[in-house]
C-alpha cells in the first residue's frame, strides 16, 4: 500500500522531491525496499503536522505538501489543484481540499469532516457536525462538503504552526487545521472530485484492493 501512495503522489507536476516521514522502523524498512527516501523522525509528535514540519525544517523547499500515507488511490491531479493556489499567492500560507458529498449518511456522520467556505474559496470552519445547517423553509438544495485531509503549507508557515496556541475550538472538535483558523491565519480549499479512500481497517483495506484491482483490470484492456 505504501509503495502505491509513494508512486502516485511522484506522478504529481508539483512536487520536486517525495519523501516518507515516518518513526516506524518497520514502514522505513519498506519504504527502502522500494527505493524510496525516507526521514526518520522523533516518535513524539503530536499530530502529523508536527512530523512534517520536523523533515521541512531540514529541507529548503518553499511549499510543504502532507500526504497520508494510507491513500492509495490518492489523486495526483489533487495534490496539484491544492499547491496551486499557494504557486500564484504567496499571500496563502495554507491549503487544503473540500469533496462534495454524495451519500447523505456521511452529513451526520461525525467521523466525516464536513467545511465551509467564503465566496473567495477560504475556510471558514471545519466541523464534525453538519454544516451548514439548513432550514426547512430555505430555497433551494442543500449541498455539504466534506474535509479531504491533504495540507500544503508554506515552509516558514509550517514551522510555526507548532507553537501556534491552541484554541477552544480546536479542543473540543480535535481537528489541528482549526488553530490555523482560531489565530487568524487563511485555508484555501479547493474542490475536487477525488474521493478519499484512507485505509484504517481489514474492511477498508479490501475495498481499496478490489478498487485498485479494478482500475488495473481497466487500464489493461484499455491498453
Amino acid at each position: 500500500m505504501l509503495q502505491h501512495v509513494y508512486e502516485r503522489v511522484t506522478l504529481a507536476r508539483y512536487l520536486w522531491k517525495v519523501v516518507i516521514a515516518t518513526d516506524d522502523e518497520r514502514i522505513a524498512a519498506e519504504a527502502r525496499r522500494f527505493g524510496a527516501p525516507v526521514r526518520m523522525t522523533r516518535s513524539d509528535h503530536v499530530s502529523g503536522t508536527d512530523r512534517v514540519a520536523e523533515v521541512a525544517a531540514t529541507e529548503s523547499a518553499g511549499l510543504v505538501v502532507n500526504v497520508q500515507g494510507d491513500e492509495p488511490l490518492i489523486d495526483p491531479a489533487a495534490i496539484d489543484a491544492a499547491v496551486l493556489p499557494l504557486v500564484d499567492n504567496d499571500q496563502i500560507p495554507m491549503g487544503t481540499l473540500k469533496k462534495r458529498i454524495e451519500d447523505p449518511r456521511e452529513t451526520g456522520d461525525p467521523n466525516v469532516v464536513k467545511v465551509v467556505t467564503d465566496l473567495l474559496g477560504n475556510a471558514i470552519y471545519f466541523s464534525r457536525s453538519t454544516i451548514p445547517h439548513i432550514r426547512a423553509d430555505a430555497a433551494g438544495s442543500a449541498v455539504y462538503y466534506k474535509h479531504i485531509g491533504l495540507y500544503v503549507y508554506r515552509r516558514d508557515f509550517l514551522l510555526g504552526y507548532s507553537d501556534l496556541p491552541i484554541g477552544p475550538l480546536e479542543r473540543a472538535e480535535r481537528l489541528e487545521q482549526l488553530r490555523a483558523l482560531e489565530n487568524g491565519h487563511t485555508i484555501r480549499v479547493v474542490e475536487t472530485e477525488y474521493e478519499s479512500l484512507g485505509v484504517d481497517t481489514p474492511a477498508d483495506l479490501e475495498r481499496v484492493s478490489g478498487l485498485f484491482e479494478s482500475m488495473m483490470g481497466s487500464v489493461k484492456r484499455n491498453g
